[in-house]
């Protein structure tokens, strides 16, 4: 790959949609335990590969290594494939947003919610606009009262699920607003 080519995604985005799919996928329930065998290699959450891979993007979150856009670009063109895709995509953004927002100091989280609305409001915008950009490669724009995100085109997990891959930052960016008090 060119360098000019090598765009790179913060781990927590793959590392959200593979614990996504791999909570789907997970058998759960004693029903379900004589059947183990025969569904587990059907499963994609079940794989060792995925476990694999969710060991590897956790200690690439825990380094600070991003990850090639390209690997995305091919990890969310898989759970696009997916009859529950959207679904998928919709859990993974939330669980990002969270986990995002969990990055943030408790400082900065304590005053978006304990500080007067005149004057958190802009803090929580500042710090919305940092997580989309970090996390998500997206702006946040104000349009009047509204707030919406500006998703590229070539962003890693739409471009390669186009339509399911929408709902991940949809997801994302409501439960971002909702955390930081913004809506």
């Amino acid at each position: 790959m060119s360098p000019a080519n090598s765009m790179s995604v913060d781990p927590l985005v793959p590392l959200s949609l593979l614990e996504a799919v791999r909570e789907a996928d997970r058998l759960d329930g004693a029903d379900d335990a004589e059947y183990a065998p025969e569904f587990i290699n059907k499963r994609l959450g079940t794989t060792d590969t995925v476990y694999a891979q969710i060991r590897r993007y956790n200690e690439a979150a825990k380094r600070g290594h991003p990850i090639q856009e390209d690997e995305v670009v091919a990890l969310s063109r898989l759970i696009a494939r997916r009859p529950d895709a959207i679904e998928l995509f919709r859990n993974a953004g939330i669980a990002t947003a969270r986990t995002a927002y969990g990055r943030l100091s408790s400082i900065k989280r304590g005053s978006v919610n304990y500080l007067p609305r005149i004057i958190a409001r802009p803090i929580a915008r500042r710090q919305a606009q940092k997580l989309l950009l970090r996390y998500f490669g997206a702006a946040l724009n104000r349009s009047g009262t509204m707030l919406q995100m500006d998703v590229p085109a070539h962003a890693p997990v739409s471009a390669g699920a186009t339509e399911p891959g929408r709902e991940y930052y949809d997801a994302a960016l409501n439960e971002l607003l909702s955390l930081l008090t913004l809506t």
